[in-house]
This record gives C-alpha cells, structure tokens and sequence, in this order.
C-alpha cells in the first residue's frame, strides 16, 4: 500500500510514520518543507521517501500520486503573524492536493482538519481551517474528517514540548491569569491509530471530534510537564494583560514567534468540544494523561529522537 503524507515530517507525521512502521507498512511516501524536520525524519526512518516539497506550489512532488491507495492531508499552518502563509499552507495546498488526488484516482483519502473549526476563537488558524475543511466536503470525495483537539506527544515542537523546553530553561515559568483554562489535549500516539484505523478500513466516512477524554485546566498540563521532565523551575501566576504585553513585544523581534496573542485568546476562550466515543468506533485505546505525558517525555528511544526536533 503506498501511503502519502503531505506535510508528514510534522508532529502527527513523525508520529504517523513510527506507528506505521511498526505496523509494516512499507511505502510510505512524506512531503515536506521543513527541511531539519525531514532529515530528523529520514535519519529514524531510512527506508520512508522523505522529499522537500512546498505543496501549496506545483512541482514534481505531484508525481508521487501516480498510483497511491491513500493520502492522508498532514499540512498545516499552526502559528505565525503572517495571514498569508495560513492561505497557502492550509487552504492552497489543499487545493491542489485534492486535484491531484481526483486526477490520479487515488481510492482513499483521510483528511486531518481541527477542533476549532467549532471554536468560538476568530484567528488566522482558526479561519484557514474552516476554509480548508469546506473546501473538502465540497470536493465530492468521500473520506473520513478528523477533528482533533490540542495534540501532544513524541516531536511536539509547538505546544507541550516548546513549554516543557522553555521550562528547562528559565527560573520562573509564567502563567497567565489563574491558569485555569480548560484543555482537552490529546495524546497524538492515540490519534495516529485512530488515523491507522481509518487506513485499514477503507469504507469508514464521515466527521469525527477526535476529542481527549479528559479535562485538563492550563495550569495542571504545566504542572504534570514540569513533573514529568523533573525542571527546577518555579511556576508564577501573572496578570493576563502583562502576559498578553510581553507575546506582543517578542512578536516584535521574532517573525515566527513560538506562541502568539492570537494563541493566547485561543488558550481562553474556553472551548468545550464534544467528547463521542472514538475508542470504540475505531478501534483503539484512550492513553490517560499522566501516562501519555509520562512517556512522551520519559519514552527510552523516541523521547531521545524526538530532543532533535
């Protein structure tokens, strides 16, 4: 089966292509523009295709559709204070990758889309991704469309892991406000075989909040990181505006800021989403919190790998 990732050297790609590895899936083709991400790639999977590619331009990584079982659309714009690169990223790329997927027949498609398409945030993300997910619902082709939550785990270079590598570094961890904003993280090794499910069975179709199972407040996710990884450093609740001051100043000096305000309005807009029982539609295991932090963090191989992103 020749599977293709677009966007796969991300952090559900790495994921991704680890779980099927280890479920002998052998052709597995990822498409990439993050150069340090695909070498990090191709140095724990030698035998995976590992290809520089910007799938919001056409090029020869189109080539690589002639005769693919499955596409699984990993691309994504996350972060950043550019609109533009969140068009490009999440809604040109789909464009074309969906053309390429009706030209070269291709039988399955799974499409990663998010939980904030139902969110009540309003930001580049947010609005990229409501696009993208229309624009596959118009496309005509059936496939399964995946919702996920705030993910974490082996890779995370944006969210548990950029906080647990700040944390390392600095005496005093800040926390906005109270710190208690609801999260409902998922654990990505749990998403990934939810994905490997869809994969294996090619008739499944429809929407699915891939929600995690357990509320977790902001605060807490900080604490359990900092247990978890033993760091020294002292966790400080401070105002919401000062916090808000300080992301738009570093906005100032770093174009690709590692968390923005637009983030930080999203972190509290208190998001409920809803929680349906994809353990059981698809087959596989809830990972608890405490456990999923556990050996994101203390795993004896891919936590190891997973320092280099």
């Amino acid at each position: 089966m020749k599977i293709i990732l677009p966007g796969g050297a991300g952090l559900v790609g790495q994921n991704l292509v680890a779980r099927l590895n280890r479920e002998k899936f052998t052709q597995i083709v990822v498409l990439d523009k993050h150069r340090p991400n695909l070498e990090v790639l191709a140095r724990a999977h030698p035998d995976v295709v590992a290809e520089y590619a910007d799938v919001s331009k056409r090029g020869d990584w189109l080539a690589h559709f002639e005769g693919a079982d499955v596409v699984v659309m990993l691309q994504a714009q996350i972060g950043g204070i550019d609109y533009q690169e969140f068009v490009d990223n999440n809604v040109t790329s789909t464009e074309l990758i969906l053309e390429a997927v009706k030209k070269n027949r291709v039988p399955q498609l799974v499409h990663i889309s998010s939980s904030v398409v139902e969110s009540v945030a309003d930001d580049f993300y947010t609005r990229s991704k409501k696009d993208q997910e229309r624009m596959v619902l118009d496309s005509g082709i059936e496939c399964p469309i995946l919702r996920p939550t705030l993910m974490f785990g082996w890779f995370d270079r944006k969210h548990l892991g950029w906080l647990s590598r700040f944390m390392a570094k600095v005496p005093v961890f800040p926390v906005p406000g109270n710190g208690k904003f609801m999260r409902q993280p998922l654990y990505v090794g749990d998403f990934c075989n939810v994905i490997i499910s869809c994969i294996e069975n090619t008739v499944r179709t429809g929407i699915f909040n891939i929600t995690g199972h357990q509320q977790v407040d902001y605060i807490d996710i900080i604490r359990e990181i900092k247990r978890a990884t033993k760091a020294k450093a002292r966790i400080v609740k401070i105002p919401y505006g000062l916090f808000y001051g300080l992301l738009w100043t570093w906005s100032l000096f770093d174009r690709n800021p590692p968390f923005t305000t637009q983030q930080l309005q999203a972190l509290v807009a208190r998001d409920e989403f809803e929680v349906i029982d994809w353990p059981g539609i698809f087959g596989v295991r809830s990972t608890p919190f405490n456990e999923a932090v556990e050996e994101t963090f203390n795993h004896p191989v891919y936590s190891k790998i997973a320092l280099e992103f």
